[in-house]
């Protein structure tokens, strides 16, 4: 038995899927595949696994949203209620909502067939990095100017 089937129950991959896909679903204009395919959505359960406790608790949390306002487990509501339940979930659980879209969009753009769609090379951006445009430096004026609230080190 897989460590990932050990951790996440059946309901909470489920979950966890139909969240993802929401997420970032599949774009046919693009030709590129949602969060939940399944090489992707393996990857995002195993990144999740880092994070047991965390993903558990937000997972559980989209549940006891969907039992108060729909009376149902999440994996079992229409589309339409799933939309309202995760739009409460991200105002009421914002951190546990930031984790789980955070490590979908981390597994997703780490999927070579993403980056070679978007005609990025599918290497890891360092030692070689990655070339950045110029930006307006000007922007960090304000940081510059405001007055230290740090002590210095000795």
């Amino acid at each position: 038995m897989s460590t990932i089937e050990e951790t996440f129950t059946d309901n909470q991959i489920d979950a966890l899927k139909i969240l993802v896909e929401m997420i970032i679903p599949a774009s046919e204009e693009h030709r590129l595949p949602s969060a939940a395919e399944e090489r992707i959505f393996a990857d995002i359960l195993d990144t999740a696994q880092r994070q047991q406790r965390a993903v558990c608790e937000g997972l559980s949390a989209l549940d006891v949203l969907s039992r108060d306002d729909e009376g149902g487990m999440f994996v079992a509501l229409e589309p339409a209620a799933r939309g309202r339940i995760v739009e409460t979930f991200r105002r009421a659980h914002g951190k546990d909502a930031d984790l789980l879209a955070t490590i979908t969009v981390q597994c997703y753009y780490r999927d070579g067939r993403i980056m070679r769609t978007l005609d990025m090379e599918t290497r890891p951006p360092h030692p070689l990095g990655y070339d950045v445009d110029e930006g307006d430096w000007s922007l960090l004026e304000p940081v510059r100017g405001r007055r230290e609230f740090y002590r210095k080190a000795p």
